[in-house]
């Protein structure tokens, strides 16, 4: 049994790696701001004795005695961390400062959820993690992708200076239940917009790649890496990789949808491709994900179904 601090556990991953780690026997510390996590993920954990929720912004020092810290504690769609990009910068660097200097005063072992977005729009396919990425600095991803690629620096500066253990997750494209309405990523666009029969947005001409994992195994992945031997960056995702077009299509099919596929101008700095090499994840961590992509869909679309039946009758 150990004693684990999750930052940003009231998310959307978070909350599911709250769920696993408590069901493992631990004790949870879940410290979540509210700005994209919801207390409705983690509910029904609330009031185990194990389970202590912590209302806090990871930019302010937190103090606590912990084993591990997974510090998952970002915006992670563009919707979110374009609103305020100074804000999304402080999590990611201020956030991670004060979690490596928690870690280094309880010599606990940390992990960073990072993202394939370090990789930016890849000139190399499948992403490996050798590649340094091609990002552009100043665009308006950049507080994100930047962010992120500068909290993977400070974790190898904070390892060789004062050897704290890390542990770096790229995680790519995830998906599954306690997905927020407003998320604003791909995969819940398309399904909300699925269900309730409206145009599906697909950017540009839909050619762009996406490769998606289901949330319990990026769950199963980050719990592997944590208790790994293994501190150099990981990619951590499904390199099944569907177009854009061809998802909505599928998202239609399994909604039996009445949706029209409309299409609109690409976002600045969209990446063309994305689909993980995970080739080290299955050599370091005896890993590779397990839910076929349709299997995964129904449950969250299924999970998208109650979501906005109970919010149109509390609007009743």
């Amino acid at each position: 049994m150990k004693r684990i601090l999750i930052t940003g556990g009231a998310g959307f991953i978070g909350s599911h790696l709250a769920e696993r780690l408590l069901n493992d026997g631990n004790d949870i510390i879940c410290l979540d701001n509210f700005f994209t996590g919801s207390k409705d993920n983690i509910r029904h954990l609330i009031g185990n004795n194990k389970f202590e929720l912590v209302r806090h912004d990871v930019t302010i020092e937190y103090f606590a005695e912990v084993d591990q810290i997974y510090n998952l504690a970002c915006p992670a769609s563009p919707v979110h961390y374009q609103y305020n990009p100074i804000k999304t910068m402080k999590t990611s660097v201020m956030g991670i400062i004060n979690m490596l200097g928690l870690a280094k005063r309880c010599n606990a072992k940390i992990l960073q959820a990072s993202t394939s977005e370090v990789y930016g729009d890849p000139l190399i396919h499948p992403q490996i993690e050798s590649y340094w990425g091609h990002v552009n600095p100043i665009g308006v991803r950049s507080c994100y992708d930047e962010g992120k690629r500068c909290a993977e620096s400070l974790m190898f500066d904070y390892k060789r200076q004062h050897n704290i253990q890390i542990r770096i997750a790229r995680i790519f494209n995830t998906y599954g239940p306690n997905m927020a309405l407003n998320d604003g990523r791909v995969v819940s666009n398309f399904i909300i917009q699925a269900l309730k029969n409206e145009p599906i947005t697909v950017y540009g001409t839909g050619m762009q790649t996406r490769a998606f994992c289901y949330v319990d195994d990026i769950v199963d992945a980050l719990v592997k890496l944590m208790n790994s031997d293994f501190s150099l960056p990981v990619n951590i995702g499904n390199p099944d990789e569907r177009t854009i077009l061809d998802f909505a299509k599928l998202i239609i099919t399994l909604t039996n949808s009445k949706s029209e596929i409309i299409f609109k101008e690409l976002p600045s700095d969209d990446p063309v491709q994305r689909e993980p090499d995970i080739s080290l994840a299955k050599q370091q961590l005896n890993w590779e994900p397990s839910t076929c992509l349709n299997d995964g869909l129904i449950k969250t679309i299924d999970y998208f179904q109650h979501l906005l039946f109970d919010k149109n009758l509390h609007n009743v």
